[in-house]
C-alpha cells in the first residue's frame, strides 16, 4: 500500500505533454515511419532488380 501511495505521489509530479505536443510527436513518428518504409522499399526494388537481372545473365 506504501508502495501505491508513493506512485501516486510521483505521477502528480510527472508533466504530461499536451495535446499539441502529442499530436506533433505523433505526426512525426508517422512521417518518419512513412519515409523510412518507402526508403526501404525502394532499396528492397532495387536489389531485388539487380538479382533479376544478374540471374539472367547466366
Amino acid at each position: 500500500m506504501k508502495f501505491l501511495k508513493s506512485v501516486v505521489q510521483e505521477m502528480k509530479l510527472v508533466t504530461w505533454p499536451t495535446f499539441k505536443e502529442n499530436r506533433h510527436d505523433t505526426g512525426t513518428v508517422v512521417i518518419t515511419s512513412v519515409l523510412f518504409g518507402l526508403f526501404f522499399a525502394a532499396v528492397d526494388w532495387v536489389l531485388g532488380a539487380g538479382m533479376n537481372w544478374f540471374v539472367k545473365l547466366k
